[in-house]
Formats: structure tokens, C-alpha cells, sequence
């Protein structure tokens, strides 16, 4: 993919991932955190490892990132508008639709 493409990509993930590096860090270590989401081999849910690969990517120099970082962060944004989409009607402050998307680095109480 071009630098533009790029570019865009990056404008959206910073768009859409609206938690820092610390916040996402510490949300990651809570419970409700590791109880939401499709387990992986390892039991964790694939959500929470984005999350700690959305750290790594938010503590990264845009120049240093690689084509691999760019394509998991077009999942990033992609996955977080799907989510957004289907917003469950009530208080959604303890759900699991919210804790998903903060896996992710979105707090959609933060919009």
C-alpha cells in the first residue's frame, strides 16, 4: 500500500482509539477487561490481545510502524465501527458491547 493509504490509516486509528497507552495498559489488567470476548488458544480473548498490541502500536513513531502494524490497524478501526454500529439500547456504561470496544482503545463514553 502507498503512503497515503497509510496516512489515512493512521488518521483513523488515531481517530478511533481514543484511550491512551496508560489507560488501555490499566483497563487490560482489570477483570471485566478479560472476561469479554472470544477466547484464543491461550484463553485470552483476541480483543485483549489487540489491546496489547494497540499499546505497543500507540507507543510506536508513525515512521517505525511496518505494513504489519498499518493492516492491524485498519482491523482496529474497521472492528470499532462494526461494534459502534450495533450499540445496545439501555445503559451500556458496565456492558460487554463497551468493554469489547475499550479492548480496543475505544471508550465509546468518551465520544
Amino acid at each position: 500500500m502507498g503512503s497515503q493509504d497509510n496516512d489515512t490509516t493512521y488518521a483513523e486509528f488515531k481517530d478511533t482509539v481514543n484511550m491512551t497507552a496508560a489507560e488501555l495498559e490499566k483497563w487490560l489488567d482489570t477483570p471485566e477487561s478479560k472476561e469479554v470476548g472470544q477466547k484464543c488458544g491461550d484463553g485470552e480473548s483476541t480483543g485483549h490481545a489487540s489491546g496489547r498490541r494497540i499499546i505497543e502500536l500507540l507507543r510506536t513513531k508513525k515512521s517505525d510502524l511496518s505494513d504489519d502494524d498499518f493492516a492491524h490497524m485498519r482491523k482496529v478501526v474497521g472492528y470499532a465501527h462494526r461494534h459502534l454500529a450495533q450499540k445496545p439500547q439501555g445503559n451500556t456504561t458496565e456492558s460487554a458491547w463497551r468493554y469489547s470496544l475499550m479492548n480496543r482503545g475505544h471508550d465509546p463514553r468518551k465520544d
